[in-house]
């Protein structure tokens, strides 16, 4: 029962593939994050939100060492931030996952439901995050992630966006 907080090998190895591909910290927490939406598909647990699901993926990434920074002061609550600062910590030092605390953390999120990662639930939090951000650091981020496609994805991610594009034309 208490395994469950300990990401799976999988997620470690996808997410060190990630480092070594040169994405960015918050690439490489995207496995875990993942990994937490499949648990909660799975039934392993469940959230009260899209946002919570999100949060325990980053904290699970972080205590795994993943180079996620804590976010600054006054971007997020004090709560959040102490939180975040003290999983970066523990990951940074290598430290083992107390039982205990997995065990309570599980059957605390047993009682909640699954739909907080629902398709429609998953695309409110992402279209709601992504208004928070102004255009040109939408863009900067798109070319960031453009850099470290390759020649195959970005030529598929081109004829995408002129799909797309024509789509939208008609």
């Amino acid at each position: 029962m208490g395994k469950i907080a300990m990401p799976e090998k999988k997620t470690i190895n996808r997410a060190k593939k990630a480092k070594r591909a040169g994405k960015s910290p918050g690439t490489q927490a995207g496995e875990f994050v993942r990994e937490e939406i499949e648990h909660i598909r799975e039934g392993k647990h469940g959230a009260r939100s899209a946002k919570q699901a999100i949060a325990i993926g980053l904290s699970k990434a972080r205590r795994a060492g993943v180079d996620l920074k804590p976010p600054k002061k006054g971007t997020v609550s004090e709560k959040t931030r102490k939180s975040a600062t003290q999983a970066y910590k523990k990951g940074q030092r290598h430290e083992p996952i107390s039982p205990t605390r997995s065990k309570a953390r599980v059957r605390a999120l047993k009682r909640e439901g699954r739909s907080a990662v629902s398709r429609q639930a998953l695309s409110r939090q992402a279209h709601a995050a992504a208004m928070k951000r102004t255009a040109s650091d939408r863009s900067a981020s798109a070319k960031q992630a453009a850099k470290t496609k390759g020649p195959r994805k970005r030529s598929a991610a081109a004829k995408k966006g002129a799909r797309t594009r024509a789509r939208k034309a008609r």
